[in-house]
Order: structure tokens, then sequence, then C-alpha cells
């Protein structure tokens, strides 16, 4: 099954390793580190010009993308479950 992560992303949702909430995963010191690192090794994609509410973290083939959106991870999720 898809998943529309933003207008122009959609996404296989087997591929899917998570989908997390912007403001609750940057609070977290782990979570401060992880997209400035991902940023810097190349992994993100950009898929939205507004305020990014969450990313959800793929993972197809050995590649690793963090896709950034202006969708909630709580939409997302269901989006996922259908």
């Amino acid at each position: 099954m898809y998943m529309r992560v933003e207008d122009n992303l959609v996404v296989n949702t087997n591929d899917i390793i998570g989908i997390f909430d912007m403001d609750n995963t940057t609070v977290s010191r782990l979570g401060r580190t992880f997209l400035p690192k991902a940023e810097k090794n190349g992994l993100i994609i950009n898929s939205t010009a507004d305020l990014p509410k969450s990313f959800v973290v793929t993972s197809r083939d050995g590649k690793t993308d963090v896709l950034i959106s202006s969708v909630s991870s709580k939409i997302l999720a269901k989006r996922g479950l259908r």
C-alpha cells in the first residue's frame, strides 16, 4: 500500500521505519542530533514549503531517507493504517 506524505510525495508503507512528530522529537537530545546528522549526510527530502510538523524515516534497497512533511504525524499514521 502507498501513503501520501505531501501533495507531491508518495511512499510505499512497507518502506516506512517510523513517523515522528517534529515538536516532540526535537525536544529530546537524540532527536536534536538526528535531524542535523541526517541533513549533513544528505538524507533529508524537504517536500514542503510550509512549517514542518513531522518527518517520516524510510528505507528502500539499503538507502535511508528522511521526508519532512507539513502533515501531522497522527494524520500520517492514520493514512498508513488504511
